[in-house]
C-alpha cells in the first residue's frame, strides 16, 4: 500500500468520533501572526541563565513543562516547575481561544496528534524548545526532607531551556548504564540526581497519604513506514517518568490550593469517592484473592485502596487487582468547584501543567496571569465573569476529554486487532482479566486483550457466577476466576470490527475440541 495506512485509519476515527481535524483559516492566520512576536522579559522574572530542563518522550514536539531542582544549605529543596505561558498568545475571546474551547484537548492516536492549538503555537512559540527564550508561568516551591511544601511562589517568567532531555537518557544517567550519555551530560549529573532524590521523597509522602499507584501499563504500539503495527507491548516507565509525574502533581496541588483560598474563579480536577455499590462489588471480587477494602463504604479513604495495592505488589494477581480497583473508581472530570482528588489523595487539585494540550490548564493560566498582573486585587466584575466561564468550560472540557479518550482507545483496539490478524493460530500465555455471561476476556503479556467464547472453552457446560465473577464447569467442576493464568490460541481477529477471539488451550498443550452443539448460558 503506497498510502500511509495510519492516515486512512485516522480519518476513520476522526469521522466516527466527530473530531475537529483541520483548523479554520482565521485561526491559522491568527496563529501565524501571534507566533512572530519577540519575547520580552520586561515585567517578568528573568530565568534565562537558570539551569532548566525539559524531560519528555523522544518524539514529543509540544514541550509545555520544564523543571529544575536546587539543594539548600538548610536541608530543603527548591523545586521550579516552569510551564509554557500559552495564555500570553491565546487571548480570551480570540479566534484561537474559541477554537481551543471547541476542541478542549489534543488527541493522540497512531503516533499522530490532533492538536488543540495550531502547530505555530503547539510546536513553535509556546513549546519550551532548547536554547530559545520562552514565556512561562513558574511555580517555585521550597520542600522539606519529608516532602512537605513549606513555601511557594508563582511568577510570570521568561526561561531559556538549558537542554532538552528524554526519559531514556535521564534514566541512563541515573542508572549509570550508558557511558556515552553520561559523558555527554557529565556537567548535569548532580542536577538529575537531585531531581531523583526529591521525586523519591515526594512519592514516599504521597504513598503515606494513600496515593494510588496502579500497576496498569499503557500500551505502546510501534509502526512501520506504511503504518502497519509491527510491535505491541506495555509502555515501560522508569525513574525519569516518576520525576516528571511527582513534580507536576506537586505544582498542580500548590496552584489549586492557593487559588482555592483566594476564592478565585477556577477549574479543578475532581475525582470523587467511589459509590457504596461499587465498593460492595469490589469486595466481592477481592474476596477470591483474600482481600477486602476496609472502612465505611460511605466514606472510603484512598489509604484503604493503597493498602490493597501494597499487599498485591509483586504477586501474580497484582495486575488484575489493579484493574479491579480502577474499574471501581469514578471517572475524573473538570468542575468549577473543588471536591478533591481521590486517586492521588489530594484535597486540592487542578490541571495547570499542560496548557498546550488541555483547555482547563489554559483557562487557569489566564486567571493566574490576571491575579499576578493586578497584585491579587482583581475586580468583582472579573471574578463573576470568569466564574460563569469556569462552569461552562469545565463542562465542555470534560465532554471533549471523554470523547478523546474513547477515540484513543478505539484507535488502539483497531491496531491491536490488525496486529493479531497475522497471528491466527499462534499461541500465547495470558491472564483472565474479565469474566462475563458470554465468556471470559484474556489479557496477554503484550497488553492485547481478546475474548474466549463459551464455545471455545471445550466440551463442558460453564455456569456463570455473577456475584463472584467466576465460571465453573458443570461436569469437570473446573473454575475460572480473575487472575488465572491460561494458554490461548488466536482464532479470529478483525481490524474492521476491532475485536479478537481466542480459543482456550488445555494444560497438556492440546487444542480443546469444539462440540457442534451450542451451549446455553445461565446465571447462578
Amino acid at each position: 500500500m503506497k498510502v500511509n495506512e495510519i492516515d486512512l485509519d485516522l480519518k476513520e476515527i476522526v469521522k466516527q468520533f466527530k473530531l475537529p481535524y483541520q483548523f479554520p483559516a482565521p485561526v491559522i492566520e491568527e496563529a501565524k501572526k501571534v507566533s512572530k512576536e519577540k519575547v520580552n522579559a520586561k515585567g517578568r522574572l528573568d530565568l534565562r541563565t537558570k539551569e532548566i530542563f525539559t524531560i519528555d518522550g523522544d518524539d514529543a514536539k509540544d514541550l509545555d513543562d520544564a523543571v529544575c531542582v536546587d539543594y539548600n544549605d538548610d536541608g530543603t529543596y527548591t523545586l521550579g516547575v516552569h510551564i509554557a505561558d500559552v495564555s500570553h498568545y491565546v487571548k480570551n475571546g480570540s479566534a484561537l481561544d474559541v477554537e481551543a474551547v471547541f476542541r478542549g484537548t489534543s488527541v493522540y492516536m497512531f503516533n499522530r496528534v490532533i492538536p488543540m492549538l495550531p502547530t505555530e503555537l503547539s510546536n513553535g512559540c509556546c513549546s519550551l524548545n532548547q536554547h530559545e527564550d520562552r514565556y512561562a508561568i513558574s511555580v517555585i516551591m521550597k520542600i522539606d526532607s519529608k516532602g512537605e511544601v513549606i513555601d511557594s511562589d508563582i511568577k510570570k517568567s521568561v526561561v531559556c531551556i538549558t537542554k532538552r532531555m528524554n526519559y531514556h537518557d535521564v534514566t541512563a544517567i541515573l542508572e549509570k548504564s550508558n557511558k556515552k550519555v553520561l559523558n555527554d551530560n557529565k556537567e548535569y549529573i548532580d542536577h538529575f540526581e537531585r531531581m531523583r532524590d526529591l521525586a523519591n521523597i515526594l512519592k514516599k509522602r504521597r504513598e503515606k497519604n494513600g496515593y494510588l499507584s496502579l500497576n496498569i501499563p499503557e500500551t505502546e504500539i510501534r509502526y512501520n513506514k506504511l503504518g502497519k503495527p509491527i510491535e505491541i507491548g506495555p509502555y515501560k516507565t522508569s525513574i525519569s517518568n516518576e520525576i516528571i509525574e511527582q513534580f507536576m502533581l506537586t505544582a498542580n496541588e500548590v496552584v489549586a490550593e492557593r487559588f482555592y483560598w483566594l476564592n478565585a474563579p477556577f477549574i479543578y480536577r475532581v475525582h470523587e469517592n467511589p459509590s457504596e455499590d461499587k465498593i460492595s462489588d469490589l469486595n466481592k471480587a477481592l474476596f477470591s484473592f483474600g482481600y477486602m477494602i476496609k472502612g465505611k463504604k460511605s466514606d472510603v479513604k484512598p489509604k484503604a485502596f493503597s493498602q490493597i495495592l501494597e499487599k498485591v505488589s509483586g504477586t501474580k494477581e497484582e495486575r488484575v487487582v489493579s484493574q479491579l480497583l480502577l474499574r471501581t473508581l469514578k471517572i475524573a472530570r473538570y468542575e468549577s468547584e473543588n471536591k478533591g482528588h481521590f486517586g492521588i489523595a489530594s484535597k486540592y487539585y487542578c490541571h495547570f501543567t499542560s496548557p498546550i494540550r488541555r483547555y482547563p490548564d489554559l483557562f487557569i493560566h489566564r486567571v493566574i496571569s490576571k491575579y499576578l498582573e493586578d497584585d491579587y486585587n482583581v475586580s468583582e466584575k472579573f471574578i463573576e465573569k470568569y466564574k460563569i466561564k469556569a462552569i461552562k468550560n469545565s463542562e465542555r472540557s470534560s465532554e471533549c476529554e471523554q470523547n478523546a479518550t474513547k477515540a484513543e482507545r478505539e484507535a488502539d483496539s483497531m491496531k491491536m486487532a490488525e496486529y493479531m490478524e497475522s497471528k491466527i493460530g499462534k499461541r500465547y500465555k495470558g491472564i483472565v482479566s474479565s469474566i462475563t455471561e458470554f465468556g471470559m476476556f484474556v489479557e496477554l503479556d503484550n497488553t492485547i486483550e481478546g475474548l474466549v467464547h463459551f464455545d471455545d472453552m471445550g466440551e463442558d457446560y460453564y455456569i456463570y457466577n455473577e456475584a463472584n465473577k467466576t465460571l465453573m464447569g458443570k461436569h469437570s467442576k473446573r473454575i475460572f476466576k480473575l487472575g488465572d493464568k491460561v494458554s490461548v490460541e488466536v482464532v479470529k481477529a478483525s481490524k474492521k470490527h476491532r475485536w479478537i477471539d481466542f480459543k482456550l488451550i488445555e494444560k497438556n498443550n492440546k487444542k480443546i475440541i469444539k462440540k457442534s452443539h451450542k451451549k446455553n448460558i445461565r446465571k447462578k
